[in-house]
């Protein structure tokens, strides 16, 4: 089971790069957009921030 996983990975991947191996020397506005997911959910990405906020607080003062 975890080759048939590894393998699917790697098909993935491998199907992104020929993807994009296609695109490559296209101006931009004829490439494919990105992949966002709409309605994705990124779960404590303000707990994240507040943690970041914590540790490098002169980096993120300048931006409140």
């Amino acid at each position: 089971m975890l080759k048939q996983l590894w393998l699917s990975i790697c098909n993935i991947e491998d199907k992104r790069a020929r993807e994009h191996d296609k695109e490559r020397g296209k101006p931009a506005n004829q490439r494919n957009p990105g992949r966002l997911i709409e309605g994705a959910v990124t779960p404590n990405w303000k707990r994240a921030l507040e943690q970041r906020a914590l540790v490098y607080r002169e980096r993120i003062e300048p931006h409140l």
